[in-house]
């Protein structure tokens, strides 16, 4: 097989896809498909960001999926317990969708993994 010369940034990234399938595949806490991980990301960064998704946001993700299929997601991620829902409290047909504990629980999980992973 023939060694192809990568530039540093490309090593880099390597390193981390390699660290991220070392950390999603020894969460044995909590089972989520590609998708509901996906979703639960992106509900993380706007929460993280303090701009909290709202239900109809989530389902206007279309790379994710249709919007009943996201529908379906947010049901199964807060059957899990790692997701809410809160009114808005000005309009309370909005409802944003926030972490629980459990959630911020598992990105510390999966925290924690990466950082031994990456001290390997």
């Amino acid at each position: 097989m023939t060694q192809i010369s990568l530039s540093p940034l490309t090593q880099a990234y390597m390193r981390f896809l390699q660290l991220s399938q070392t950390v999603e595949g020894s969460s044995q806490s909590i089972q989520l498909d590609a998708n509901e991980r996906a979703l639960l990301d992106a509900l993380a960064v706007r929460w993280h960001g303090g701009q909290p998704m709202t239900v109809m946001q989530a389902m206007a993700l279309k790379d994710l999926g249709s919007p009943a299929t996201m529908h379906r997601r947010i049901a199964r991620l807060r059957k899990t317990g790692l997701i809410t829902t809160q009114e808005d409290p000005q309009d309370t047909r909005i409802k944003r969708l926030a972490l629980t504990p459990a959630a911020l629980a598992y990105f510390e999980q999966l925290g924690e993994k990466l950082r031994l992973a990456a001290s390997h």
